[in-house]
């Protein structure tokens, strides 16, 4: 059964510096990335956007933990031909509710973090994460994509090594398999408890897949840069829908039936960055999947 996809999306806040990767706090707060001003940002209930930590670099996506922390990926503060005037180490950073950042990992297995990218924990208190190597190039394509994960103590894996593909939005479903997606081909993969990684879609042209989330029924909501919209996959990853919101949705996450967007407002590609960017709300007939709360 498809979703009912007609309610009228509602913007939160405006002028936002290229918004991604929201969690929803127990206040109602929603948290976010502001990539070009290296912080995150938190809009509140009360419809004020503050300064919620200043992470330097380019933060590119948040996670809440269950012990209060916000982890984050952090790009290192490169996207395009933007660059921060700050820069960190590409790396996992660790974020108190008193905005101290620290970082928790640079490496994994030996391996240096390049660009981090997007992040989610799993029912088993892994927090996995993509690292497509550094800004988006579709024409280029320089790095293989990675898929790591990060063990509550501390240590870490590679889990999957793949092509040069951009694996970008990542979420884990309530069976463990762990699902991404890969911008430059517009495709969906899922690795399964088996280990064996199959394609779960293939999207349509123009519909670049940045961020996901995934509803209480299994279904995957991907925003699609260059759409103006969500698309909606059934577990399956038949096209089940679509959901009209923004200009240049980056990434979403589900609050009860409330899905919160990011928009960038604008397809980037310039050094000087634009603050078009949007916070928007949509209600939906379907509840999200419950997240899970690890901790590093």
């Amino acid at each position: 059964m498809k979703a009912t996809l007609d309610n009228s999306p509602r913007p939160l806040a405006g002028g936002l510096a290229w918004p991604e990767g929201p969690s929803v706090l127990a206040d109602g707060s929603v948290v976010f990335v502001e990539t070009y001003l290296s912080r995150l940002s938190a809009w509140r209930p009360d419809g004020r956007v503050e300064q919620y930590a200043y992470t330097g670099g380019g933060p590119n996506a948040t996670a809440l933990g269950g012990d209060g922390y916000l982890y984050v990926t952090q790009n290192g503060g490169v996207v395009g031909p933007w660059v921060a005037e700050d820069r960190r180490p590409g790396s996992i950073q660790r974020v108190s509710r008193q905005g101290q950042v620290e970082i928790i990992a640079t490496e994994i297995d030996g391996i240096e973090l390049r660009a981090p990218n997007d992040l989610a924990f799993g029912p088993d208190g892994r927090l996995y994460f993509t690292d497509p190597g550094g800004s988006y190039d579709p024409d280029g394509r320089p790095d293989r994509g990675r898929i790591f994960s990060l063990h509550p103590g501390g240590k870490g894996e590679l889990i999957a090594e793949l092509d040069p593909s951009y694996p970008n939005g990542i979420v884990v479903e309530n069976n463990g398999s762990v699902v991404w997606v890969e911008s430059y081909e517009g495709k969906l993969k899922r690795l399964g408890a088996d280990g064996e990684i199959r394609e779960v879609a293939q999207l349509a042209p123009g519909h670049a897949p940045d961020g996901l989330a995934v509803a209480d029924n299994g279904s995957l909501y991907v925003t699609t840069t260059g759409s103006g919209g969500v698309d909606v996959l059934s577990p399956e990853g038949e096209h089940a829908g679509f959901v009209a919101v923004g200009t240049v949705p980056t990434n979403c996450c589900f609050a009860g039936s409330t899905l919160y967007v990011t928009d960038g407002g604008h397809q980037g590609g310039s050094a000087s960055p634009e603050y078009a960017g949007v916070l928007w709300a949509v209600e939906l007939e379907v509840d999200g999947q419950a997240l899970f709360f690890g901790s590093i």
